[in-house]
């Protein structure tokens, strides 16, 4: 086999064993559920952004899960157990509290509090 036809052979075949990024392999958190169910519904979308409401009664979580860019606003606090890539944290949010985040590769939630705790996010799309 000539050289440039192995460099070839080579790249591609480190190219197929790139792991896939957790956009390719997890569920956005619209797609997310626990344990089967349903935790966010999607109520509106356009062309220029898309917004869910996403419910988590005591003990219910949001199974691991990616998000692009997203405004969200805390409809009815609670307490939440958030694991990520840099581990394991427990927050309390405030109803009419919100956030911003430039996206998640991936997390995942689970409601350790005694309310339920409900979230609207809005999700502006790229041109």
């Amino acid at each position: 086999m000539t050289t440039p036809a192995l460099l070839s052979l080579l790249l591609l075949s480190a190219a197929a064993q790139e792991p896939a990024s957790a956009a390719d392999v997890l569920p956005e958190a619209f797609e997310a559920g626990w344990q089967g169910q349903d935790t966010c519904e999607q109520l509106f979308e356009n062309d220029e952004i898309r917004v869910g409401r996403c419910t988590f009664p005591p003990g219910i979580g949001h199974e691991r899960h990616w998000h692009p860019r997203h405004w969200g606003y805390i409809l009815s606090g609670g307490t939440m157990r958030i694991t990520d890539a840099t581990g394991t944290a427990e927050r309390s949010f405030e109803t009419g509290g919100n956030w911003w985040s430039d996206g998640v590769e991936w997390h995942e939630a689970v409601n350790i509090g005694d309310t339920t705790a409900v979230y609207l996010i809005i999700e502006p799309k790229d041109d």
